[in-house]
């Protein structure tokens, strides 16, 4: 069987741009309202036993979402290897502050309750406010400084060069696609606690995300606004071979302003993503309002996906564009793995990810209904 008459060079690169996105708001979608849960613990609980309900609504399923995070960075790796070398040196610091905040994640949960010392308990619970904030902050960062390019280049014998540091990621709009990034996942977690509590854990939460939910309406405009004002975007100048080499320095590219708003002036179908991102949180905070917190979970969803694929709709051939040598900047068409190494993925995440979400489905399933105090009060299950 020959591998060239399954799937040409460039569909499988464009499959694996798509499932790429997959993985993304996979991740977000689903450890994303474990994330703005741990933001809110501060806020929505009072008393250690209100703490406890929030960490249990979470907790039988926090370690299952992260599998999203851990097969999308391995795909990244397997199937675009340039990418993961410029982003993983690049984004060196800002990885590893975020990996402490996950490594963490999982001692507080471990520890929290192992004393009932309440500065033992306080201690930890901050430690869960930190590993919730720190990585929605930073992979928000993360996505504006890639809107705005990146500052590495190739040598000739496509050595990578990053001439940044871990300051310049914090510039302006960079900290505001952060904030938007904070914000859906808080309203994301307000709508999971919703759902999964009751009295008043469940109605600060829905205060809460619904202050979330408008200031990521507001956000994303704000951020769509300077990214059409402000921010200059990529475009392709030479002719692009969609079969050709991984070598980005085969191309030549230029900035442009409102680059990024090209696809949606060609393609108008796209805006389905970012209306996506606003009719969604708008849906959220309705449902909200209303105190349905399995709608406004899904309304949530749906914008947190609509957010992200505005960013790979708007970008797109582009993955990651090199803000000092556009020449240099990585896209769908020059940065991937080999046509077989592309195909042998692509065969085996067919087969693990129907069976990710089946286990997923199965767990949600078992662990469906509000969170029991009285079980946590007199410790007759597995509570935290």
């Amino acid at each position: 069987m020959i591998l060239h008459e399954l799937l040409n060079y460039d569909t499988l690169r464009l499959i694996w741009w798509l499932l790429i996105g997959v993985l993304l708001v996979g991740f977000a979608v689903t450890d994303g309202f474990d994330l703005g849960t741990g933001i809110l613990l501060p806020f929505v609980a009072h008393t250690d036993l209100e703490r406890r309900v929030v960490i249990n609504s979470i907790g039988p399923v926090w370690e299952g979402n992260q599998v999203w995070l851990i097969l999308g960075g391995g795909a990244v790796f397997a199937a675009w290897p340039q990418l993961y070398a410029v982003s993983f040196s690049g984004f060196y610091l800002a990885m590893f502050a975020i990996l402490i905040a996950l490594i963490l994640r999982p001692v507080a949960f471990k520890f929290r309750s192992k004393r009932e010392q309440p500065q033992w308990r306080q201690r930890w619970d901050a430690v869960l406010f930190f590993s919730g904030l720190v990585p929605a902050l930073i992979f928000g960062v993360a996505m504006g400084n890639v809107l705005q390019g990146v500052p590495f280049r190739f040598s000739a014998d496509m050595h990578i060069f990053y001439d940044g540091s871990f300051f310049d990621l914090l510039n302006p709009f960079a900290l505001l696609a952060g904030l938007v990034s904070v914000a859906m996942l808080v309203m994301h977690g307000a709508a999971w606690l919703v759902l999964k509590t009751d009295g008043p854990v469940a109605e600060r939460a829905r205060r809460y995300g619904l202050l979330a939910a408008l200031l990521t309406i507001l956000l994303f405009a704000v951020a769509g606004g300077l990214l059409w004002s402000s921010v200059e975007g990529y475009r392709i100048t030479s002719v692009v071979d969609v079969m050709g080499p991984s070598n980005p320095l085969l191309k030549t590219a230029e900035v442009q302003a409102g680059a990024w708003f090209t696809n949606y002036a060609a393609h108008p179908w796209t805006l389905a993503a970012p209306l996506a991102g606003f009719i969604g949180a708008l849906g959220a905070a309705l449902a909200l309002a209303a105190r349905r917190g399995g709608l406004g979970l899904l309304a949530a969803a749906l914008s947190i996906a609509g957010i992200i694929l505005s960013v790979g709709a708007s970008m797109f051939p582009f993955i990651l564009p090199s803000s000092i040598d556009p020449r240099a900047s990585l896209t769908v068409w020059d940065s991937s793995s080999s046509h077989l190494t592309l195909f042998i993925m692509l065969v085996v995440t067919g087969i693990f990810i129907p069976l990710i979400l089946a286990y997923t489905t199965w767990v949600y399933h078992v662990l469906w209904g509000k969170v029991d105090q009285n079980a946590i009060r007199d410790d007759s299950s597995h509570a935290y």
